[in-house]
């Protein structure tokens, strides 16, 4: 098993603004974190900075309009329109370097695509990538190119069949929307469900269209979903797609705002249980992009994906995390020094309503859409 791990502190230099919840400076945290751990010096892995894609490859999934208009907000110069694009208020705001944010991170998640393709690796991580909101043409939720869209296009347009898999509390619906007309994408999303949480999308019954009609599998979770809820739902239905679908290559999006701490989404898992995921995904054997996503603690995202990485490279961790990063970083809302943090469950009645909830859209998956998903 050979592992890649792609990243630059460029990443971290940029800000959306000084109130905004994404902080790219979360990257530097979790790339110091894994270092402070060794994780960066692993026989069989290699760390790689990204290089810049030319722009050709963005226009497979973007439009051009809407690339020149990020890219003359990224000159300092104002457009007036700017909003018909989903730019310039709360969630997308115009801030210096923007597209060359968005450039960076679609460049190291088309860096990861590249290992994989060429067998350098089995699994490369992106922790920048999973921006799995940007529409073709408009900018949504904190997302203003569609890095996953852009990479996954790259390889069925080099004939691989892609399995994209989404854990993040939040619907993958742009990546979704670009793809939901396509058998050459299995695309299985497990979220919160969008009648309480952005982008209030996801819901059991889309399916797909057209030649996409059954490749798009979603399941809602109730709010204050926890570990175990979240695995009986993974259990259920993913493996099942997969081995109907018999990809090539799968990509996942490893948000973390679903964990019990982050201030934007309402579920409850823990690191234990975001771990036992990646452990899962590990163990299919299939030639693997990971990317991030949400999360907005940044001390949590730190801890989630360096357990990632670990978990990719067979790595166990101390549970307290190494004085010398305490010392330097501790501020950031690393309150004590546990990596792993605590376990919330729901009580048993709870459990039990949530349950009866989610097996109903299982069934639904089981009976409508599974039957629907071929293999080569």
């Amino acid at each position: 098993m050979k592992t890649a791990f792609i990243y630059t502190d460029e990443l971290a230099k940029f800000k959306y603004s000084d109130t905004h919840p994404l902080k790219p400076f979360r990257l530097k945290l979790t790339y110091e974190l894994i270092k402070a751990y060794g994780l960066d010096d692993i026989d069989n892995s290699i760390f790689k900075k990204p290089k810049i894609v030319n722009e050709e490859i963005l226009l497979k999934v973007h439009t051009h309009d809407y690339l020149d208009v990020l890219k003359t907000l990224n000159s300092g110069i104002d457009v007036p329109y700017a909003s018909h694009f989903g730019l310039g208020y709360g969630d997308n705001p115009i801030f210096n370097g923007m597209y060359d944010w968005s450039m960076l991170v679609t460049s190291a998640t088309v860096e990861a695509a590249n290992i994989i393709l060429s067998n350098e690796a089995n699994i490369a991580f992106n922790i920048s990538g999973g921006l799995h909101h940007a529409l073709p043409n408009k900018a949504s939720g904190f997302c203003y190119i569609n890095d996953i869209a852009v990479a996954i296009k790259y390889l069925i347009d080099q004939g691989k069949r892609v399995v994209y898999l989404d854990i993040d509390a939040h619907h993958g619906d742009g990546v979704q929307h670009i793809f939901y007309d396509t058998n050459r994408v299995l695309k299985i999303s497990i979220h919160e469900t969008g009648y309480y949480l952005f982008p209030g999308t996801g819901f059991v019954e889309e399916m797909g269209e057209k030649e996409g009609y059954g490749y798009s599998v979603n399941v809602p979770l109730p709010p204050y979903s926890d570990d175990e809820v979240f695995h009986y739902a993974f259990d259920k239905v993913v493996p099942e797609c997969i081995d109907r679908f018999k990809p090539d290559i799968i990509v996942t999006q490893l948000g973390v705002d679903t964990l019990y701490d982050d201030p934007l989404a309402h579920l409850n898992y823990s690191i234990y249980g975001f771990s036992s995921a990646v452990e899962k995904i590990k163990n299919l054997g299939i030639p693997w992009i990971a990317l991030g996503g949400g999360g907005y603690d940044i001390a949590s995202v730190a801890k989630a994906w360096t357990v990632a990485w670990a978990v990719m490279n067979n790595k166990d961790l101390n549970k307290n995390i190494p004085e010398d990063f305490m010392k330097t970083y501790g501020k950031y809302g690393f309150e004590n020094d546990d990596l792993f943090g605590p376990r919330y469950e729901l009580v048993e009645e709870q459990k039990k309503k949530v349950l009866e909830i989610l097996d109903r859209e299982i069934t639904f998956i089981h009976k409508k859409i599974m039957p629907l998903i071929k293999d080569r």
